[in-house]
């Protein structure tokens, strides 16, 4: 191909206009929170994974196509939790920059991806350790980034993190996010870690059992035994929607 031919942009016609999608995509190594976060070939820009959605695609399934783009994952928890579409968040430069970068011809000022577009933000939470992430073509790479040790992120994909991270903490027990970042069975102490990275703080820990143990969402199996001479730990796992005790019927 002529390295000086200029790539043909998506056609107007193929997508839902001034619509778009951006993912926080959470990830929890035993240790930390992490977001995946790409940056655009050639620009040094940061930004959360997003696109576009086409007129025969539901949006929910234009972000599932998108975060199996970049995670190889079929099977994604994604919760919508806000749209963004304030005034500001508009700044055409940036996906000129992007785009000519990736060397598409933007000859046309008028063309539909420099207008402003309204944007559907989603979180999905996924297990750190399934996933080998993909840039997409536009990106040099898509990485793992500790909460705490972000880049500078395009237009206003820093508010649509802060907000992800709001909503889960408040959904922390209703949404069972545990359930996606953690094993099948689990230990109290690895819970409790999940919690605390989210939360962002230290919990008790006779506290933190007695709370989990009386919203009546986990199951009791088997010890874990390591050998070791400390006293073995329990394992839990989350109770499928049927047995768990709902007040209405205690």
């Amino acid at each position: 191909m002529d390295p000086n031919k200029k790539k043909q942009l998506p056609l107007a016609e193929d997508f839902i206009p001034h619509l778009a999608y951006d993912s926080v995509i959470f990830g929890f190594n035993g240790k930390q929170l992490k977001i995946l976060i790409l940056e655009y070939h050639n620009t040094g820009l940061f930004a959360l994974p997003g696109g576009f959605v086409k007129r025969d695609e539901p949006l929910n399934t234009a972000v599932s196509r998108g975060l199996k783009e970049r995670t190889g994952l079929d099977e994604i928890y994604l919760e919508q939790f806000y749209t963004f579409g304030d005034f500001s968040r508009y700044d055409p430069e940036v996906m000129r920059v992007i785009l000519e970068a990736n060397g598409y011809d933007l000859k046309n000022e008028n063309h539909w991806l420099l207008d402003r577009f309204i944007s559907v933000a989603y979180y999905a939470l996924i297990n750190y350790n399934e996933v080998a992430p993909r840039p997409d073509e536009l990106s040099d790479s898509i990485n793992w980034y500790a909460i705490e040790e972000l880049p500078a992120l395009i237009q206003d994909h820093q508010k649509i993190v802060e907000k992800a991270l709001a909503t889960l903490r408040e959904n922390l027990d209703k949404k069972l996010v545990g359930m996606n970042l953690l094993p099948e069975k689990f230990t109290m102490k690895e819970l409790q870690q999940v919690y605390e990275a989210v939360l962002g703080e230290k919990l008790r820990r006779t506290t933190f059992q007695r709370k989990m143990l009386s919203l009546d969402i986990l199951e009791r199996h088997e010890k874990r035994f390591s050998g070791r001479a400390h006293k073995a730990p329990f394992l839990y796992s989350f109770k499928s929607k049927k047995k768990q005790r709902h007040p209405s019927s205690a």
